[in-house]
């Protein structure tokens, strides 16, 4: 264990830097959010009455604040690599980028953020159905294609194919890697779509899971793909002091689709799939709701709660918006430790 501390004081570093690089850049990011008119723009009553209701006073309040995480993310990654490179010494302790462990998250990372940079400014310019932006199904579409893409790399470039089952260890399921990967890929995108809907309640739930993953890596000896996720942490919380309600700018997809998939990448990266649910309890939670809904207004022409995702029907049952955030905050906090006491049992039942 003591050969180990030099890394946690250098990942604990990582995430403090990346801490204070975000809470540097948010006054510019804000700055010009505000001065190119980058604001959100509610969904119309027609498509949802409730919704529109409950944050029509939210309308005009800048987006894209993604930007901040992903940037910062990225930025440091090269930054320090190019230090690491022209200078070496110190700087290569400041370097996480590694072929084997990172090049995949930050690659990732980045597209997915273009990817939902490109719907921001649809939504925006009030280009698209509902108010603007993708529709829902185009959205899947581009999730299953970086999903696919990722799968067939694990697959058949890093020979991926097993699973690991917590008490169980690891089990050989041939070809069925692929669409497991694609599902995990799809629905953490697809899920964290769905969270960022509260202010300061995405930023929360990825602060947790990726607190998780970053603690999940470091026990598994994979110190770059924790620094990594260090890193991530420690934007995401700069991003999250301005977030808070009354939040300064929203997340955007930018940043909850960069942060859906790279959740997704890290979980299979580490190989706690079955343990993603307990890391991310409320995107679960979130996604079912919306599922269920669609399901029983298909079926039974009725709805089950008042408007989905689930938070918006607390809200319409007269909950404060604090008081959801905080909720699921304390409900992700539980369950991140339960799932992290399964990890770490599990390795030495194993």
């Amino acid at each position: 264990m003591v050969t180990n501390i030099p890394e946690a004081i250098r990942i604990l570093g990582l995430a403090v830097i990346s801490f204070i690089t975000a809470f540097a850049l948010t006054p510019l990011v804000s700055k010009l959010l505000f001065r190119f008119g980058i604001r959100k723009q509610i969904r119309t009553s027609e498509t949802a009455p409730v919704f529109n209701q409950l944050h029509q006073k939210k309308e005009g309040t800048p987006t894209m604040g993604g930007i901040i995480i992903w940037a910062t993310v990225l930025g440091l990654a090269i930054i320090f690599w190019l230090l690491a490179k022209i200078f070496g010494g110190a700087w290569e302790e400041l370097n996480f980028i590694d072929r084997a462990q990172t090049y995949l998250p930050l690659v990732t990372m980045f597209v997915a953020a273009m990817f939902g940079l490109f719907d921001d400014f649809l939504g925006v310019l009030r280009i698209g159905p509902h108010g603007g932006g993708l529709r829902m199904s185009q959205k899947i579409s581009l999730y299953t294609l970086i999903a696919l893409i990722g799968a067939l790399w694990f697959y058949y470039r890093l020979d991926w194919h097993i699973l690991t089952v917590p008490f169980l260890g690891n089990i050989e399921i041939g070809w069925l890697y692929i669409p497991i990967f694609t599902f995990i890929i799809v629905a953490s995108a697809f899920s964290a779509n769905e969270t960022d809907g509260l202010d300061g309640l995405a930023g929360g739930v990825m602060l947790f899971a990726f607190g998780a993953l970053t603690a999940v890596a470091f026990a598994l000896g994979r110190y770059e793909l924790a620094a990594f996720s260090g890193v991530v942490v420690g934007a995401l919380l700069a991003f999250l002091w301005f977030n808070i309600y009354p939040a300064r700018f929203f997340m955007g997809d930018t940043g909850s689709m960069a942060l859906g998939i790279t959740l997704g990448v890290m979980a299979m990266l580490t190989n706690t799939t079955l343990l993603l649910p307990l890391f991310a309890p409320i995107l679960v939670i979130e996604s079912f709701s919306v599922i269920i809904q669609v399901i029983s207004k298909k079926l039974r022409g009725k709805k089950i709660f008042i408007s989905t995702p689930i938070h918006h029907h607390f809200e319409a049952i007269g909950w404060p918006e604090t008081q959801v955030t905080m909720r699921f905050w304390i409900i992700s906090v539980v369950s991140v430790a339960f799932g992290l006491v399964i990890f770490f049992l599990s390795r030495f039942w194993t």
